[in-house]
């Protein structure tokens, strides 16, 4: 068994009391991952609010649970604190203009994404993304300055077609699989 060395609120490790790795160290190393861009969207008491993230993934199948993270600084928390129900997309990788759009700061984030309707629960629901999932908000935990969101799955679209993904800062296309992979992860 590896022992690991969590970071306490003091900065200092439970193991050594050593300094723990600093933030950009840590971004550093995250900019390695691949992620699927999605857009989570939530309807506000004033206007729709929504945002882009690379944290959305499924939890369990039996039943149908994801999660995704927002920062509790985010202009969109506010919103998604409260709602009962969100929506995620799973976007296309023609969909860059609209991950773009919901990750800008300061702007009508859906009238800079285009199309868009209000679905069930009132939420704002978006044209074209490979998959549109309507999320009952089951919990909300917060860590550090984040919250992480545990919704499940009441409704589901799918349209198969390539991801749009993140990595390193940028927006990529995901390549064929190479020969002999296996698309089924144990779990």
């Amino acid at each position: 068994m590896t022992a690991h060395a969590f970071t306490a609120h003091d900065g200092a490790t439970g193991l050594t009391g050593e300094p723990g790795p600093d933030a950009s160290a840590f971004r550093a190393a995250f900019r390695s991952a691949v992620g699927t861009v999605s857009v989570i969207t939530a309807g506000g008491p004033l206007r729709p609010v929504g945002f882009t993230a690379t944290s959305l993934v499924s939890v369990s199948v039996d039943p149908l649970y994801v999660s995704f993270n927002i920062s509790r600084g985010a202009s969109s928390w506010p919103t998604l604190q409260r709602a009962g129900h969100v929506a995620a997309h799973l976007l296309h990788r023609d969909q860059q203009d609209v991950a773009t759009a919901f990750a800008t700061s300061g702007i009508d984030r859906f009238a800079a994404a285009g199309s868009w309707a209000s679905g069930p629960h009132g939420l704002p629901v978006l044209d074209r993304a490979l998959a549109r999932l309507i999320l009952a908000v089951r919990s909300r935990t917060h860590v550090g300055d984040s919250a992480v969101v545990l919704a499940e799955v009441v409704d589901l679209e799918h349209t198969p077609g390539p991801p749009l993904a993140y990595h390193d800062g940028g927006y990529r296309e995901i390549a064929p699989a190479l020969p002999a992979s296996d698309p089924t992860p144990d779990r």
